[in-house]
């Protein structure tokens, strides 16, 4: 569903009536905000639909507190809802439950609650998870100016590597055994907290974390939440080797695949904010500009919106 539709037949249905509500969640924008008296409550769901079993749990956590982060907020909790089909053992769910308490502890966040049901109605195990999370107020006139920085951290197609090497091995048959490792250890770099509060500090005045469509839906999503433009250098986004291969042969385009484990931040001064990145051993690269208007590359040419994620041609 593109963005209009998305926008035509749901979104803009919902119409806001309480005041403590700051801010819904929309197109490019993850979180709803809620202004209860001292710092800003954010909420943001996500359901893991593309995961195997043996990432699941950890993306449950991983992508819902990324939203958060990337709104500059300290997730606190989360509520999961899992959907199992009869056809799973006690093992699986046990394993999925294991997966969600040992990602959760390594980033500090506490599992609140949620539902646990058995249903026919899916074929794999599902989850629907809510983060919760706090933010102090933030500087209204912290906001993207035309020469501003797009930085991008880490990698492009990180997820979609990671459920790639894990669900799907057969499209990794001929090629270096070094790709599917790589692939593999993507799974490692999900989480997007540590950047995020490093770019906070250096003064980003806005971030996206990269999820389904790949960082070219993530920037146009953040561009358009902005109200800005960008230039796009396609050259200068850093793709891994090995995803960079599998999505050579698998005719994908590692560019428009599901990434979460990146975050692209907005900011005045890049080098800065590498800096400190790179001193706290998080990879990251200039990729773009702001704008007045537009979503071009390097030559002028016309960046397509976002689509369908290149993963769901495998699924």
């Amino acid at each position: 569903m593109d963005n209009d539709r998305l926008s035509e037949l749901i979104l803009g249905k919902f119409k806001q009536t309480r005041a403590e509500v700051v801010g819904n969640s929309g197109v490019g924008d993850d979180c709803a905000v809620l202004d209860l008296g001292s710092d800003l409550v954010l909420l943001s769901c996500d359901p893991i639909t593309a995961a195997g079993l043996r990432d699941l749990g950890r993306l449950s956590v991983y992508v819902n507190c990324n939203d958060a982060a990337a709104a500059g907020a300290e997730p606190i909790g989360l509520l999961v809802t899992l959907l199992i089909p009869p056809a799973c053992t006690e093992e699986d769910v046990a394993q999925v439950a294991d997966d969600l308490a040992s990602a959760a502890a390594e980033i500090g966040v506490d599992i609140l609650g949620g539902h646990t049901e058995v249903t026919e109605v899916v074929s794999r195990m599902v989850t629907v998870s809510t983060v919760v999370a706090r933010r102090a107020r933030a500087d209204a006139s912290a906001k993207p100016k035309p020469g501003d920085a797009l930085v991008m951290t880490k990698w492009a197609g990180l997820e979609g590597s990671a459920i790639l090497a894990h669900d799907y091995p057969h499209l990794f048959d001929n090629l270096a055994e070094t790709v599917l490792w790589e692939c593999e250890s993507a799974g490692q770099y999900l989480s997007i907290l540590p950047e995020a509060r490093i770019a906070a500090r250096c003064g980003a005045s806005a971030m996206h974390d990269v999820t389904e469509g790949g960082v070219l839906a993530a920037a146009w999503e953040l561009a358009w939440r902005e109200g800005v433009g960008l230039r796009m250098d396609l050259d200068a986004i850093p793709v891994l080797g090995g995803t960079r291969a599998v999505c050579s042969k698998a005719g994908l385009n590692p560019l428009r695949l599901i990434g979460s484990g990146s975050l692209l931040c907005f900011c005045r001064d890049a080098d800065a904010l590498l800096a400190a990145l790179r001193e706290n051993g998080i990879a990251a690269a200039v990729i773009g500009v702001v704008t007045e208007s537009g979503f071009i590359d390097s030559d002028g040419n016309e960046i397509s919106p976002p689509g369908t994620d290149e993963i769901y041609s495998v699924l």
